[in-house]
């Protein structure tokens, strides 16, 4: 047998492999927008009824643009992130050279995104307190962040905090395998 004959089927087994784990990365970036969008009503009504309770007109959320939704931002992120790992999936699966070079970018800077994501869920009071002082409304200060945030966490399932778990350690393994197993 030829040593190229040897080689290659192992040298497609893990393109393959890293385009799996490529395309479970694609999943979990999309899960939490599309989490959003079925939950984000529900999550502003309580966040609305909390705002309320602590005598803070609700209107501020939309005057100063705060939404519980996946659009803006919350969307087009992560489906960036999701559309550039699919591609370059579809280049490893091709046996395009391309796919390999993708992968050690978009992997590598969805592994560096996570760590800020996960960051930012973690100091979410801080985060949002800091957003709202940016903001200038003097209305938003007044916000008890914790209560406000609690409230809104609320709305969403009781197995959000689990997706969220399962959701950064895919990206964070499935960036890390996609590149190790393209290297080797």
């Amino acid at each position: 047998m030829d040593r190229n004959e040897t080689k290659e089927p192992t040298v497609q087994t893990l393109a393959v492999l890293a385009a799996a784990a490529q395309i479970l990365v694609a999943a979990a970036f999309v899960s939490i927008p599309v989490l959003r969008h079925r939950f984000g009503a529900v999550a502003k009504a309580a966040a609305v009824a909390e705002l309320r309770r602590q005598g803070v007109r609700p209107e501020v959320l939309e005057e100063n643009r705060l939404r519980f939704d996946a659009s803006g931002h919350e969307w087009w992120a992560p489906g960036s992130f999701a559309a550039a790992s699919l591609a370059a999936a579809a280049l490893n699966l091709a046996g395009n050279s391309w796919g390999t070079t993708l992968t050690w970018v978009f992997s590598s800077i969805a592994f560096l995104a996570n760590i800020a994501i996960l960051q930012s869920q973690l100091g979410a009071v801080k985060s949002v307190r800091a957003a709202f002082r940016r903001k200038g409304d003097p209305e938003l200060l007044r916000v008890d962040v914790p209560a406000f945030l609690t409230a809104a966490e609320g709305a969403f399932p009781a197995w959000t905090r689990t997706l969220q778990n399962v959701r950064h350690t895919v990206v964070f393994a499935g960036s890390a395998l996609a590149v190790l197993l393209l290297a080797l």
